[in-house]
Order: structure tokens, then C-alpha cells, then sequence
């Protein structure tokens, strides 16, 4: 990691985790999205690879979990898992939107380190 982070580096590691909301106006553009921001950026700045590892890998634990959760639907306990799921999803973004433009890697919680 470097020593110092230029703000274009904070402010771009903040749009990876940002973009995850792309999803929501255009589905599947939520983790097309930061893969590509991240994988033009990777090679330049290890702060923004770092964020975007970490951005990608909680989108793929999120999917891991939305499909066992959508399993669990039939026994019932599978829709409030799913809420939770989307709950988690929206409060770790913006906390590690802030804290990427803070210049802090912040891995999220319950995120599986699937991309090292």
C-alpha cells in the first residue's frame, strides 16, 4: 500500500463500492459494474485493488448467501434472511463508500475472502 492516497485514488476506490447500485436501475450492471471500474484500475493504485477485492468479494458472498437464503424460502425462514441480506447490502456499501473516500480499507462483515 502506498504511503500517501491522492483523493483521485480515495474518490475512485468510492465509486467501485458506489456502483454496486447500479443494479438496482439496470439488474446485473450491480456487479458488472465495479468488476470493470476495478479491473481498469487495479494495475495503478494497490489501494483501489484492495477496495475492489473487497467490493468483489462480498458481491460474490452476497450471491452465495441470497441463493441459501432463497432456498430457506419454502421453510419460511428464507424471506426474512433475504430482507437481512438486503439490509446488510445497502449499509456496508455506503459504509465502505465512506470509508474507501476516508482513505480506510474497510472489508465488509460477513464478506467470504474469495479473491485474495
Amino acid at each position: 500500500m502506498e504511503n500517501r492516497i491522492s483523493d483521485s485514488e480515495k474518490q475512485y476506490a468510492m465509486f467501485i463500492h458506489i456502483s454496486q447500485f447500479a443494479g438496482v436501475i439496470i439488474p446485473g450492471l450491480g456487479w458488472i459494474l465495479p468488476l470493470v471500474l476495478w479491473l481498469t484500475k487495479k494495475d495503478t493504485s494497490s489501494y483501489i485493488d484492495a477496495n475492489g477485492k473487497i467490493v468483489m468479494n462480498w458481491i460474490i458472498s452476497c450471491f452465495l448467501y441470497a441463493i441459501g437464503a432463497t432456498i430457506l424460502t419454502f421453510i419460511l425462514i428464507g424471506i426474512p434472511l433475504l430482507i437481512a441480506l438486503g439490509i446488510c447490502s445497502l449499509i456496508f456499501t455506503i459504509i465502505g463508500a465512506i470509508r474507501a473516500n476516508d482513505g480506510i480499507l474497510w472489508p465488509y462483515p460477513l464478506s467470504i475472502k474469495f479473491i485474495n
